[in-house]
């Protein structure tokens, strides 16, 4: 049988682009999450991620310093799952995950209630 030049030569690239992709550096969000979880103790579930993402909402490293310290205040006084406020954004937080749930700007909170929280920590 024999195997057309064009149809092998199409095969051959898509199998270099699968391979490039393997190796791929990983993307500016993995990174970010990987700082927050090393450096800061702090990890972002999948919908926070979104959230965060979809809603436009970027911190710097001072700012993701601040929500830390108030996931340990919420911790030294027995909390389970806070809302921290950090200047118009709200984020509920597993304390004993030390995991952001979800991110919510002062714009969204006109319309929002936080249930299953336990504490409200502003920072």
């Amino acid at each position: 049988m024999r195997v057309n030049p064009k149809i092998q030569q199409l095969v051959e690239q898509q199998q270099v682009q699968r391979t490039k992709r393997t190796f791929e550096k990983p993307s500016k969000g993995l990174e970010f999450a990987e700082i927050l979880k090393n450096e800061l103790n702090l990890k972002l579930s999948g919908h926070a991620q979104t959230r965060l993402q979809s809603r436009g909402i970027e911190l710097n490293r001072d700012e993701w310093e601040r929500v830390k310290n108030g996931v340990e205040r919420a911790a030294e006084k027995g909390s389970r799952e806070s809302l921290v406020m950090l200047d118009e954004i709200a984020f509920v937080i597993s304390v004993n995950n030390r995991t952001v749930i979800t991110a919510v700007t002062k714009e969204q909170l006109k319309e929002n209630v936080f249930t299953n929280i336990d504490s409200a920590v502003f920072v």
